[in-house]
């Protein structure tokens, strides 16, 4: 869901659906009636006419059928959840102490379709550009929840009695906390940079401009619009956390594999390096070539699969609960 939005965003087509219908609209135009009225509704939307104004309705489809797929692919998911759950629930299946976390899930899936509505519609006025504070806020919540239930469903196929309770792993636990903090951050970061386009600018690497520090990273006020809308210092800043997660979690590593921590968790650190070479290289290549949608989308997966690393060995050096 997560991959196929960023596919959305890079391909333009978040806001080729001008109309919202959560409940009805499974099914996209099945004849040549209906897709000439959907462009219809199209046609009256400021991105048309400021931007696609030359666009038929073939290729009106290209673009519609992705945002379609994203908007279908939510409501799935919700029945997916949703049915299985009613259905183990009446057959009292669910742990007690599960149904609160799985209630949580669900009600945020559902705020999560509110909030991408809510960023659509930031598109839909007199500027043909969706807000980058509303996208970024729609993919941190996205990674919220997909952390939510990664961390549950940890929960459920690891048991207690693997997790490591001794008392020498606590500073391992503190600098795993801080290093998936800095990932969130980095997903943040990048947030910005799809919703500023920062990432079509400065296409060199390492130097930007010919300069390693810019010049012109604060040229706006107030000083802090420079870190969410000066195109500059959104991409520097992006890279900056990048190098510091290039020197942060080979040291994270080599505390794992020099510790007393389960073999389970070394080979994940293991893992979890390697993620990191393959995301920075995801990411340099992203910028080389002008974010393609395949890199672009790819860099994006990259980061989720990092983070889902950490959390794993968050949750393999978690306190035991006695």
């Amino acid at each position: 869901m997560v991959v196929l939005g960023g596919v959305t965003r890079l391909t333009n087509s978040g806001l080729s659906m001008v109309n919202w219908k959560p409940i009805v609209g499974w099914l996209p135009p099945l004849n040549n009636t209906e897709w000439q009225t959907e462009f219809t509704h199209y046609q009256q939307s400021p991105e048309f006419q400021k931007r696609n104004f030359h666009m038929d309705v073939e290729q009106f489809k290209s673009i519609y059928y992705f945002e379609y797929a994203h908007r279908l692919l939510g409501r799935t998911i919700g029945l997916a959840f949703l049915l299985p759950f009613l259905y183990f629930l009446i057959r009292k299946k669910i742990q007690r102490t599960l149904i609160p976390k799985m209630l949580i899930m669900f009600v945020l899936g559902g705020l999560q379709g509110v909030l991408g509505w809510y960023m659509v519609k930031s598109g839909l006025v007199n500027n043909p550009h969706v807000s980058q504070y509303r996208l970024t806020a729609h993919l941190t919540a996205a990674i919220a929840i997909y952390s939510y239930i990664l961390w549950v469903a940890l929960g459920l196929v690891w048991t207690k009695g693997r997790c490591q309770a001794e008392i020498h792993l606590e500073p391992l636990r503190k600098f795993g906390i801080g290093v998936t903090t800095l990932i969130l951050i980095m997903i943040i970061s990048g947030g910005f940079v799809a919703g500023t386009k920062a990432g079509l600018a400065f296409n060199t690497f390492p130097l930007m401009n010919g300069q390693f520090i810019p010049d012109g990273l604060f040229s706006m006020t107030p000083f802090y619009l420079n870190f969410f809308e000066n195109l500059l210092t959104v991409q520097f800043d992006h890279r900056m956390i990048a190098y510091g997660l290039f020197i942060i979690i080979p040291v994270f590593w080599l505390r794992i594999q020099k510790s007393p921590a389960q073999p389970r968790t070394k080979k994940i650190a293991h893992l979890f390096i390697l993620m990191l070479g393959i995301q920075i290289s995801l990411g340099i290549s992203t910028l080389l070539f002008h974010v393609p949608v395949a890199l672009g989308v790819t860099h994006q997966g990259g980061a989720l699969v990092l983070l889902t690393l950490a959390l794993m060995m968050n949750h393999e050096l978690r306190k035991v609960r006695k």
